[in-house]
This record gives structure tokens, sequence and C-alpha cells, in this order.
């Protein structure tokens, strides 16, 4: 090493001894020290000579383009590391399956989005579900991200777990990913995130996990959806689900009630009032049939003909 690095001019002993060995002096000895100092740091050899021996030498920008190589360095190495692992966790009998599992990974980071969904269709049970979930958050293909979410669906454990962090995102369309990834995802797991779901502060994270909740039949649910009916954000589809969780005569009621209370509220406008109304429209029993009588008598016109109507409906008129 001694030897290579004063044919490249980096450190010259002082002198030599009779028989001919180098000797290094302290000032030598410390200039070595500093070489295998800069070398730790990453600088090449010909960087390293520039250092010493430039007298006009800045190590700043240096330093900066070290850094950046690094990073880079490490981005690949980590990239590198996530895929061996993902290869790993498959266990592989033999190297076509490698091969193959290599290939399927490779597709759904392809730039084409046929490729990519090809290979989501393929991906059950042949890919972590890792991969997938990282696939499924990064995913902006209305096609490719329903493939995906259909292959998690029917994934291994740790899915729930794995996207119920992406609702946690700083980036809103990550945590709309994740939630309706999520909210297809079967199981008691699923759903008990779903339920933590509720509590986000983001409006679309908690309204699609109201809208999976109530089609699970859980009561949690109800006030989110009440609260889509009134923002009149996929409206529809909360009123349905609020009409198959008033399922007995308790729950309809419970139901019946939340709506009406929203209806009494005096920041409730007008399209809102109209909306709840139709609401009441899918809730059954008498709790709602009730409100729908008082409504006769509302000051708007368009939600006591909307009542008359629903009443007649129900025999009523």
């Amino acid at each position: 090493m001694l030897r290579h690095y004063e044919s490249l001019g980096l450190v010259r002993p002082s002198g030599r001894t009779g028989s001919g060995y180098r000797e290094y002096s302290g000032e030598d000895i410390q200039r070595i020290f500093h070489v295998e100092s800069l070398r730790a740091m990453g600088l090449s050899l010909r960087e390293i000579g520039r250092a010493l021996d430039d007298p006009g030498f800045t190590p700043s920008a240096l330093v900066d383009d070290l850094i950046r190589r690094t990073r880079e360095r490490i981005a690949v190495e980590t990239e590198l590391l996530t895929r061996l692992r993902r290869v790993h966790a498959t266990d592989p009998a033999g190297w076509e399956d490698v091969l193959h599992v290599v290939t399927l990974l490779g597709a759904l980071g392809s730039k084409s989005a046929d490729a990519r969904q090809r290979a989501a269709l393929a991906s059950v049970d042949e890919v972590p579900v890792e991969a997938l979930v990282e696939a499924a958050l990064g995913e902006g293909d209305p096609n490719v991200a329903g493939a995906l979410r259909w292959a998690l669906a029917r994934s291994g454990d740790g899915g729930p777990a794995l996207l119920a962090e992406g609702i946690g995102s700083p980036v809103a369309a990550v945590r709309e990913r994740a939630v309706r990834s999520l909210a297809e995802m079967p199981g008691g797991e699923a759903t008990a995130l779903l339920r933590n779901a509720l509590a986000s502060p983001d409006d679309m994270v908690r309204g699609y996990a109201a809208l999976a909740l109530g089609t699970r039949g859980e009561a949690d649910a109800v006030p989110v959806l009440v609260d889509l009916v009134v923002a009149g954000t996929n409206d529809t589809d909360a009123a349905d689900a609020l009409s198959l969780l008033a399922g007995d005569d308790a729950a309809a009621d419970r139901i019946a009630a939340e709506l009406v209370d929203r209806l009494a509220r005096e920041t409730t406008g007008a399209s809102a009032r109209g909306r709840l109304t139709q609401a009441l429209a899918g809730v059954p029993g008498a709790g709602s049939s009730r409100a729908l009588q008082e409504l006769l008598h509302d000051e708007d016109r368009a939600v006591a003909l909307t009542a008359a109507y629903l009443l007649q409906l129900r025999g009523m008129g």
C-alpha cells in the first residue's frame, strides 16, 4: 500500500536506511494517517492528492459531492436489499423460481400499465405482500390499482398493517390508496384498522373507512356516514350503508335520531337537509316515520314535499 501511495506521489519517505529501507518521519506518518482518514470518507486517491497538496483547495464542494454520491449509493443498495429480501421471502426452490419472482417484481414497477396490471393479477402467492402494498400505494392508474387491491385481498398476512401505515402518509394520494385497499381486505384485523381510521383527521380517509365498515355491519360508522350525507360526498353510497345498518328496530331508531339531529342543526344548509330527508327513506321503523311526519310541516318546501312523498311510499300519505 505504501509503495502504491509513493508511486502516486501521495506519500514520500524522508529518507532510506543504509540497507535501502524507507524511513518515515513523524510528518510522513501524519500524512499517511491523513490519507487513510480521507479514504475512509470516500475520497478517491486522486481527490486526496488535491486535498493535501493544493493550497487553494476548498473542501466544501467536494464534501457536498461526497454526500450526494453516498446518498445515491445508499439508495441503490437499499433497493437491492429490499429486492433480495422479497425474493428470499418467497422461499424459492430453485433458480427458475428466483427468476420468476424477479420478473414479477420488475413488472410491478414497469412503465407500462398493462404490464403492471398483468403482474398484479399474477402476483397472488407469488410475491411478498409488502411488494403488493408498495405497488398499490404508488399506483395512479385506476385499472392497475383495482388489480392490486384484488391481489392484496387474496394475499397472506401482513397486508392490513402495512396499508394502515400508508393511512398516516403525508401524501393525500397515498392515504386514499391505502384506505381504499384496506377497505377491500377481509378479516377482523382489517375491520379493526378501519375503525381506527374513523378518527383520522383526513375527511377522505374517514369517509372510505365508514363506507367499508357500513357494508360490514359496523355501527361505529354511523356518525361519519351521516357526515357524508351532509357534505354531499358519496352521499348515495352513505345512505345505502345507513339503510344496511338499520337492520333491526333499535338500530333503525338510532340512525333516524342521528339524521333528525343533523336536520335540526342551524348550521345544516338547505341542500344538506334535503339529502338527510332522502336518507330517511332507507331507514325503516317508527322512528323514521315519525321524523318524516314532522317534516311535513318543515319551512323548507322541498323538504316537506320529499317527506310527503316518502310517507306515501310507506302507505302513510
